[in-house]
């Protein structure tokens, strides 16, 4: 048989036999003389596991951040907004109500939206007034299921305003207290518009865990908001909640028709593209950084091999004087390398999982550790840090390193092959 083909003569036993695991596994254990080579292959082993599960966390932590961030925005500001163009929204109950007819409408309902300065002990903060009804305002599940002090009833009966937690610590005020708030859509006198200050109790507390909608949402009852900005008989725009958020494209024709005016309708998509779009950059680029990890830890296993094979070289010759084939030779090693990688990449994906289900544990544990705030709200949005683990991405990350791991043991697999019998002693 020529010489090129050896690797493919016939042997007396199969393909991956049970002896060819065994002196894998011998190579695998650590012994005094080749201590350096098991502490590569250690190395090795360990830098397949962090960077597995590293890049398993850090992916499932950047879905949960989009995955909560949207569903925060959504449950408070809606999928679509309607606004009218030629005329004030005069109309907007029979709007309203035509639009909710639409299939594929959750709900919809007018608003009075306007920028004001809120005033408290405390100091001034810049507050974003939205004037709704106390029935629509429930539907919005993310504000009324998280009241933390009062109640709604106060609020339907135009008794005082709803506010967030961090914007209540801010002003320095409390369930009862009074909010000055201060809009330059004031009086017209014939010195011009005066800024318009009223005084309005605090009859309800929420906290929706998006410390920028805490700190900046005033809920105030719609008649009380329509005087306020001197908007009587008119809204400022309809918001409407759909069944999927996801096809606010296709129902862009049916609200237009359903309108039956002129309007002019965006979706929360328009409105936020430069945010989430960076979101997305982001979290391709810290893919491709993360991934890094695992390909040095496979070239690790490079450099691990070929000094197990310049190592073992004697024992190669013995083997091929026994009648060992090239082809032995070759599965030999690549179980030997295939065995690091797999067992670090399934150790990776496990403590990828743990971390990821105990991910808030782990925040508040390094920062106790660290004497910091890991994960500040002020600069994350988000109260709480969640990961959200996506099963075909992370089956690619499982893939993608076995993948590495398996092409990082081919080379020096190949080279122990090629060894000469006769050449195999010279490394001795």
């Amino acid at each position: 048989m020529a010489k090129g083909s050896e690797l493919d003569e016939p042997t007396g036993t199969a393909p991956f036999a049970a002896f060819e695991w065994m002196i894998a596994w011998r190579y695998l254990r650590s012994r005094r003389r080749e201590a350096f080579i098991s502490v590569i292959a250690a190395f090795s082993f360990l830098g397949i596991m962090l960077g597995v599960a590293t890049l398993i966390t850090v992916m499932a932590v950047m879905n949960g951040f989009r995955t909560e961030l949207v569903g925060k925005f959504l449950g408070l500001n809606g999928h679509m907004l309607v606004q009218a163009t030629a005329s004030q929204f005069t109309d907007y109950e029979e709007v309203t109500k035509r639009l909710s007819a639409v299939k594929g409408v959750k709900f919809a309902f007018p608003f009075i939206e306007g920028q004001a300065l809120g005033s408290g002990p405390a100091g001034a903060v810049g507050t974003l007034v939205r004037g709704i009804e106390r029935n629509d305002l429930e539907k919005m599940t993310l504000v009324s299921g998280n009241i933390k002090l009062g109640n709604l009833d106060d609020f339907g009966a135009g008794k005082g305003i709803a506010i967030g937690t961090r914007l209540a610590q801010n002003l320095g005020v409390g369930l009862g207290d009074t909010v000055t708030i201060v809009t330059p859509r004031g009086n017209v006198t014939p010195m011009g518009v005066t800024p318009r200050v009223k005084a309005f109790p605090v009859v309800a507390i929420f906290s929706v865990g998006q410390s920028e909608f805490d700190a900046s949402f005033v809920f105030m009852p719609f008649e009380v908001a329509q005087g306020y900005f001197n908007l009587d008989g008119r809204a400022s725009a309809i918001e409407i909640f759909t069944d999927d958020p996801d096809k606010v494209g296709e129902m862009r024709r049916p609200i237009e028709e359903a309108a039956q005016r002129s309007v002019y309708v965006t979706d929360w998509r328009h409105r936020n593209v430069t945010f989430f779009a960076s979101l997305e950059m982001e979290r391709n680029v810290m893919f491709i950084i993360l991934t890094l990890i695992v390909i040095v830890a496979a070239l690790n296993i490079v450099s691990g091999m070929t000094m197990l094979v310049k190592d073992k070289s004697r024992d190669v010759a013995i083997l091929r004087t026994m009648g060992a084939t090239r082809g032995t030779i070759l599965r030999i090693f690549f179980i030997t390398g295939a065995t690091i990688g797999t067992v670090g990449t399934f150790a990776g994906f496990l403590l990828g999982l743990f971390l990821c289900g105990h991910i808030e544990e782990v925040r508040t544990g390094l920062s106790w550790l660290l004497g910091t705030e890991l994960y500040p709200p002020d600069v994350y949005f988000l109260a709480k840090m969640k990961a959200d683990i996506r099963v075909g991405e992370t089956v690619s990350v499982v893939v993608m390193a076995l993948g590495l791991s398996l092409l990082a043991t081919i080379f020096p697999a190949r080279k122990a092959a090629r060894l000469d019998p006769v050449e195999a002693l010279r490394y001795e």
